[in-house]
Order: C-alpha cells, then structure tokens, then sequence
C-alpha cells in the first residue's frame, strides 16, 4: 500500500476522492452520506434519541464496510479485516431490534421509535 493510498481523508473533497477509487459512485453522494451517519446518527445512537432510525443507517454503513473489509482484506482485524466492523455492526443491530433501553433519551421522552 503506498503512502497515497492509506492516507486519511481530511475533509468531504478527499473523502469523496476516496470513494471514487474504491467504486462507490457518485463519490461527493456518498460522501455525505458517509458523513451524516457519523456525524449525525452517531451522536443520536449514542445518546439513545431516535435510536432505531439512528442504528438502521450506521448498521448498513458497517455492514457494507465489513463486506468490503473482509473481500479486500480477509476476516481478522489486526489486518484491517472485516471482523471490527462486523462487531459494530452486530452492535448497531442490537440496538436497531430493541432500541434505546431504560436509560435513553427515547425512554425519557416517551418516543418508542
């Protein structure tokens, strides 16, 4: 892997570049949308407001990059695999069948999203 290859995009221009070059296209769509489930579903996963429509986007972000990881680079995530993904992934899907739980901000307006 060369130096150009493992940098980190350091804005949406770089992240959509790198988009492009692993086949996801458009690469500025789904840069944004790469960034909105970080950026916004995150948080509200986290803080377990909106929970289930917050899980559903990061559970597809994650179980596409363990499909991608894993072709690409096998199973085992000391080789940037599919396995650390895959974990989040099953996480975000926890969280998508039985929302947010006792101590959520959905519990604690009312909301069973």
């Amino acid at each position: 892997m060369t130096s150009a290859e493992s940098k980190v995009p350091a804005n949406l221009r770089e992240l959509a570049a790198s988009l492009e070059n692993w086949g996801y296209r458009p690469g500025k769509f789904w840069a944004l949308i790469v960034a909105a489930t970080e950026l916004i579903a995150g948080p509200l996963l986290a803080f377990g407001l909106f929970t289930r429509l917050a899980a559903l986007p990061i559970f597809i972000f994650l179980a596409l990059s363990a499909a991608a990881h894993g072709k690409r680079d096998g199973y085992f995530w000391t080789i940037h695999g599919a396995e650390y993904p895959l974990v989040w992934a099953v996480i975000a899907l926890f969280f998508l069948i039985n929302g947010g739980g006792a101590f959520s901000l959905d519990r604690a307006f009312g909301l069973d999203l």
